[in-house]
């Protein structure tokens, strides 16, 4: 039950005490009145007059408790509120700090002196708070992932671009013989056995360089024909091959890693 329920029961209590007090003095001046046949001497019409108005004077007096019984309930006599009364006396009970005689009592939550007062986050906050640690960090993978993609892609473009970079600078040193040996092949001291001789070199050159990068050529001379490395260009009877036998290659082939690049252009006997 609240203060304020206990000091309305309390008013109540007093008014309804007052009001049966107020009765019970009626009564006993009822009952102090004389009776009838006592009065049996005195002058008939100042009895009754008198009768009269001491019967009035005690139904008054018993109506005017009943109504301040009833009124009572909501504003004392002298209009002051009934429960700022009685917290005004609670108060002053307690040494004016409690008005209400709550103690040390508090409701759930409230903050006390010395303890944290700062309200732990709510279940919606932390959830909102993981969604958005979970939102950039999905932002930082896609970002990563994009950039990777980029790298890849570069990295193909420029394989496309430059993947004849080595084979090139190989291939350079060729070119430079072959120019040398014509313009010794031109002058005027050209000399046959050395325009040869470099020829020979610049072609060991060449088969080097094709030998670093495994290419390798073709020549099937007196093997047994395969569709696979060669190509018939003509068959004829050969006297002393076998039947289905590479009798001459008019061109070599060539194979890359073991896959045929070129195949070689062949004559096979009957």
């Amino acid at each position: 039950m609240t203060p304020e329920n206990d000091v309305n029961k309390k008013s109540e209590q007093d008014d309804l005490n007052n009001s049966e007090d107020t009765q019970n003095q009626s009564a006993d001046d009822a009952e102090k009145s004389p009776k009838p046949d006592e009065q049996a001497g005195v002058e008939s019409g100042h009895g009754n007059d008198e009768n009269e108005r001491n019967a009035e004077s005690s139904d008054q007096a018993s109506s005017e408790p009943e109504d301040a019984a009833v009124e009572g309930e909501v504003v004392s006599e002298d209009g002051e509120d009934d429960i700022d009364r009685a917290a005004s006396a609670q108060a002053q009970s307690n040494g004016g700090d409690d008005p209400l005689g709550f103690g040390n009592q508090r409701m759930e939550g409230d903050a006390v002196e010395g303890e944290d007062a700062a309200p732990a986050p709510s279940e919606l906050e932390q959830a909102q708070a993981k969604v958005a640690s979970q939102a950039d960090q999905l932002v930082r993978m896609q970002a990563e992932m994009e950039n990777q993609r980029k790298r890849a892609q570069n990295d193909v473009t420029k394989a496309h671009k430059f993947a004849l970079e080595k084979i090139a600078l190989d291939l350079l040193p060729v070119r430079d013989s072959l120019e040398m040996g014509l313009q010794a092949a031109t002058g005027d001291d050209a000399d046959p056995a050395k325009i040869v001789e470099g020829s020979e070199l610049t072609l060991k050159m060449l088969t080097q360089a094709l030998e670093k990068y495994n290419i390798v050529e073709v020549n099937p001379i007196d093997e047994k024909f395969d569709p696979e490395f060669h190509q018939a260009m003509s068959m004829q009877p050969v006297e002393g091959k076998e039947p289905n036998t590479v009798s001459g290659v008019m061109q070599k082939g060539y194979t890359l890693n073991d896959r045929l690049i070129r195949p070689a252009l062949v004559m096979v006997a009957k």
